[in-house]
């Protein structure tokens, strides 16, 4: 079981954890645990009742109103929710659950499930995205398993593989992109997302994937020259020089153009060499393919 603060609550769910304390109060649904100390934390099924009553409320329900139901009739009346985003917060919560109960037979079977009536770039941004969005602030606070971390993220990697090799694009442009991520950067699904965008756009790619010294990048620029290179930074290890990185990036390239995107770019603030350029958003990463 893992053990889950308020705050963890409030992220997840987006109740602001003083309405938490008021529900608890006030009506029974919830039920925190204590520490030794007499600090309330919640378990599992804690964070998954949160979750379904705090869609419910969102869709309209009175929380009076849900506190009566029974948790076969919560489970019906989410499942009965007929409007898109009802629909998406509630495939999104069932993987919240499934991750943290380790039930990964069943988080597979979702993905599976929405893969076969949507594209990757569809299940990518309403399912992935922010799925990883949610659930992003438990891995850096330590309040899941990093085997959880690793299993989730590995399933959802081969997805988008599956839908990136069966990609067969009526373009083809005469142009090639080296993607990596750099040494101590392992979440790869964003870079496989530009992978995907860029394969669908026609551009050929050499995928070098995680976890890549500078120099190997460096020797594949001599041997492929690409068009441009490519990276997309999620979170960086405590020690990370962004400066450094940027100077680095620039002796290896060999004047070739970098494109980098990801949440990190959107707080650096310094100059960046004129051969790299920051995509700050998925809006800009996608005006920068279809220019190619």
């Amino acid at each position: 079981m893992n053990a889950f603060t308020i705050k963890d609550l409030e992220n997840l769910s987006g109740v602001k954890a003083h309405t938490i304390r008021i529900w608890e109060q006030r009506y029974n649904f919830l039920k925190p645990h204590r520490t030794d100390t007499n600090i309330r934390f919640y378990s599992n099924d804690e964070l998954k009742t949160i979750l379904n009553i705090a869609l419910l409320n969102k869709s309209g329900f009175k929380i009076s109103h849900i506190n009566k139901m029974s948790e076969g009739e919560i489970f019906q009346k989410i499942a009965e929710l007929n409007y898109p985003e009802g629909q998406q917060e509630r495939i999104i919560n069932k993987l919240v659950g499934y991750m943290v109960d380790f039930d990964i037979d069943s988080f597979e079977q979702i993905l599976n499930d929405e893969l076969r009536h949507k594209d990757v770039d569809v299940f990518i941004n309403e399912i992935i995205f922010p799925f990883l969005e949610k659930v992003g602030i438990l891995w850096t606070t330590n309040h899941i398993n990093p085997a959880q971390e690793h299993l989730v993220t590995n399933i959802i990697r081969q997805k988008i593989l599956v839908g990136i090799e069966n990609i067969s694009s009526v373009l083809s442009l005469d142009k090639t992109a080296l993607l990596f991520l750099p040494e101590g950067e392992h979440h790869e699904v964003g870079l496989l997302y530009v992978f995907y965008l860029l394969k669908r756009r026609g551009v050929k790619v050499y995928y070098l994937g995680a976890d890549v010294p500078l120099k190997d990048l460096g020797y594949v620029i001599k041997a492929k020259a690409p068009d441009f290179i490519y990276t997309h930074l999620t979170s960086l290890a405590h020690n990370f020089n962004m400066e450094r990185f940027l100077n680095n990036v620039k002796v290896h390239i060999h004047g070739s153009p970098v494109y980098l995107s990801g949440p990190v770019t959107l707080s650096y603030k310094k100059d960046v060499p004129e051969t790299i350029h920051f995509k700050k958003s998925l809006e800009e990463v996608k005006e920068f393919i279809a220019t190619l």
